[in-house]
């Protein structure tokens, strides 16, 4: 079974807020993020960005700057959750 929350170490930190984060934490989606996204007007990809931005609470601008790599960790820590 997977844990509740999920530590995804970055590569490449990023900025949230004036912070370097090295580490983001992935809690487990619920219906409710996934009604929220879906009422966006946003494409595919900017809903997945404010999904995991929600789920790691925050600003979807930070996940802007992720690198590529760390933020196919990230899909990747997510679909854990979904099997």
């Amino acid at each position: 079974m997977t844990t509740k929350n999920q530590s995804i170490e970055l590569t490449y930190p990023i900025d949230v807020d004036g912070i370097d984060v090295h580490k983001l934490t992935l809690r487990r989606p619920k219906v409710r993020d996934m009604l929220a996204v879906e009422k966006s007007a946003h494409s595919d990809a900017e809903k997945e960005i404010h999904l995991f931005a929600s789920l790691c609470e925050v600003p979807p601008a930070s996940l802007h700057d992720l690198d590529m790599s760390d933020y196919a960790k990230l899909q990747q820590h997510y679909q854990t959750f979904l099997s």
